[in-house]
């Protein structure tokens, strides 16, 4: 277990947890409302921790400033979209270490001792589970705090999905579906012409596109997910919806027991390495879930069914994956394209002219990829 230490009155440790990855910090001192924020920007970057014990409103203004000022040294376009989005991946990287300097203490049962501070036990409890019994604090990054508080509201509120004319609840560290059009396309692709009794969803993160099958009349979605937050989220969301008797989430194995007439994989857009599980929604380190998905389907089809590939050519537009070698593996896994259905994204970050990327992004086309055995 990693433990912090630092000198308030008296010598004082508490449980270091991160759930983005962030490193033990080495050295702690107590911050409170006479903190300025140039001052812990300096001590942030240099590696030092401040403990708040001020006011919690005034620890987000606190934030804001130092985000502010990590904010003028973020980069600009570079000579390739490959090497922008190298250059931005790095300095998302130094934000979040030197942002997550500033840290918060969480007593016995998740409670924040903190003046102006809201109750944030049952946030926590859904984000990391039952407290520990010994009571000894545990110390976070605000940063983090604001993101399980920020998870809470998303999870009661839910993502409307309009494939689902319903609402979709996820889970924190879930990818939420707030990028409908992947959703849309799998709601709308023409079934395989085999009567598909069974369908597979491999890493069904909410279990949005389990729930889609099983409204198109499936009788058996198989969703599997190697995150048992996942599989949490997922088995919620069926009971919602009012599918759980179609639906059947397992894990953490891809693929499950026996053959389906119909397998659908959304594997993460881009073959980068992510930082911490938190990320494993959008990056797939050398492709592995990809490459996992195809190797496999050819093994797993019933006659005449169909695997159903998800996917963003922003790897490819970014210079981190080629059609070419995209097309090689299908292939190389004994594959067949029999179609493909495109869409673009109408999301916010599309239309930000100011990111460095919006070229890249406008130009982005999200394909759903009928496979069938060659």
């Amino acid at each position: 277990m990693s433990t912090i230490h630092w000198t308030e009155a008296q010598a004082r440790s508490a449980r270091w947890h991160s759930e983005s990855g962030l490193p033990l910090p080495r050295r702690v001192v107590v911050a409170d409302d006479r903190m300025k924020a140039a001052v812990a920007y300096r001590l942030a970057c240099e590696g030092t921790a401040l403990l708040w014990r001020g006011d919690f409103q005034n620890a987000r203004q606190l934030l804001r400033a130092m985000d502010r000022r990590v904010g003028r040294a973020a980069p600009g376009a570079a000579p390739t979209p490959a090497e922008t989005f190298r250059l931005q991946r790095r300095f998302r990287a130094h934000r979040a270490r030197v942002l997550g300097k500033l840290l918060v203490l969480l007593e016995e049962e998740y409670v924040l001792a903190l003046r102006r501070a809201p109750d944030v036990r049952s946030a926590c409890t859904e984000a990391y589970g039952p407290s520990v019994p010994s009571g000894e604090p545990m110390a976070v990054a605000l940063t983090e705090l604001l993101g399980v508080i920020s998870a809470r509201q998303w999870r009661e509120k839910g993502v409307y999905v309009p494939a689902l004319e319903a609402r979709v609840h996820p889970h924190y560290g879930v990818f939420a579906p707030t990028r409908g059009e992947y959703v849309d396309l799998v709601a709308r692709a023409p079934l395989p012409r085999c009567d598909v009794r069974t369908a597979f969803d491999l890493g069904t993160g909410t279990g949005v596109l389990a729930a889609v099958l099983a409204r198109r009349g499936v009788g058996q979605v198989v969703a599997t997910d190697v995150s048992a937050r996942a599989r949490e989220c997922a088995r919620d969301n069926v009971r919602r919806l009012g599918v759980e008797r179609a639906v059947r989430v397992t894990g953490p194995e891809m693929y499950p027991e026996g053959r389906a007439e119909l397998v659908v994989c959304n594997p993460p857009w881009l073959p980068a390495r992510p930082a911490s599980d938190l990320d494993l929604g959008v990056y797939d380190a050398g492709g592995g879930m990809l490459h996992g998905f195809l190797g496999g389907l050819a093994g797993r089809l019933e006659p005449g069914g169909e695997g159903w590939l998800v996917l963003s050519d922003l790897a490819e537009r970014l210079g981190l994956r080629s059609r070419a070698e995209l097309m090689a593996a299908v292939e190389g896994a004994g594959l067949r394209v029999v179609d493909r259905l495109d869409t673009r994204p109408s999301h916010a970050r599309v239309r930000d002219t100011d990111d460095p990327l919006h070229a890249v992004r406008a130009a982005e086309v999200t394909s759903l990829w009928r496979l069938a055995v060659a």
